[in-house]
């Protein structure tokens, strides 16, 4: 899918699990020195408590979650300026996990990032507001403002309820090119609110293939 003012969303439902989900999506950007966000979820319409995965302007892969205060963010000191590559991310939560670093996790092809400027981890056991009934989440911007749709192409994009997988779930290495590459048709468990993005309907880009028919807008 490309974005420029094109974005998908959907209103979620009861969760499998508040405390766990995973994040997974192929981009590709087509600007630099932009900030524009490419995955969401808001409890309430503009206002906290909402979470945002994003690009900052100097290019930085920001994360945060926002409800009267920071409740966790990260932003990491590595750059993302290739706009002739994809990038494939993955972005997991588990507040369950006795070690405060491993409850909020990104990889970059199948690779954790563990150098940040700046981070601020969950509190064990912290219940998610924005994985709830009645939030949204979105794919390709974030809250209502088209000004801040995403610059660039998604391919595969999954969210999981309930469960914090790796990368190897959703992706593998080439055996011959030694290139990182996604995995066409993964085992994955969903849950309630999960859903499976492919973009290979271009009359339904939205169409959920994960099998819960959590179909996008």
């Amino acid at each position: 899918m490309s974005s420029a003012t094109a974005h998908l969303k959907r209103s979620l439902g009861t969760p499998t699990n508040r405390k766990k989900f995973t994040a997974s999506m192929w981009i590709k950007k087509t600007s630099t020195a932009v900030e524009r966000p490419f995955f969401g979820m808001i409890a309430n319409s503009d206002v906290a408590p909402y979470m945002e995965f994003r690009f900052a302007s100097s290019d930085e892969l920001e994360l945060y979650h926002y409800n009267s205060g920071y409740q966790f963010r990260l932003t990491t000191t590595r750059k993302f300026r290739d706009t002739n590559a994809w990038y494939h991310f993955v972005f997991t939560i588990d507040t369950t996990l006795a070690t405060a670093d491993d409850r909020f996790k990104v990889y970059v092809n199948g690779v954790q990032e563990t150098v940040f400027t700046n981070r601020t981890n969950p509190s064990q056991d912290y219940d998610l507001p924005v994985n709830v009934s009645g939030s949204t989440v979105s794919v390709g911007h974030y809250r209502t403002p088209n000004s801040s749709t995403f610059p660039g192409q998604f391919a595969h994009v999954h969210f999981v309820d309930g469960t914090a997988y790796t990368p190897t779930t959703f992706g593998e290495t080439d055996a011959t090119t030694g290139i990182w590459k996604p995995k066409t048709s993964p085992t994955v468990t969903y849950g309630t609110n999960g859903f499976f993005l492919k973009f290979d309907n271009s009359a339904n880009m939205g169409l959920d293939s994960s099998g819960q028919s959590n179909n996008l807008t």
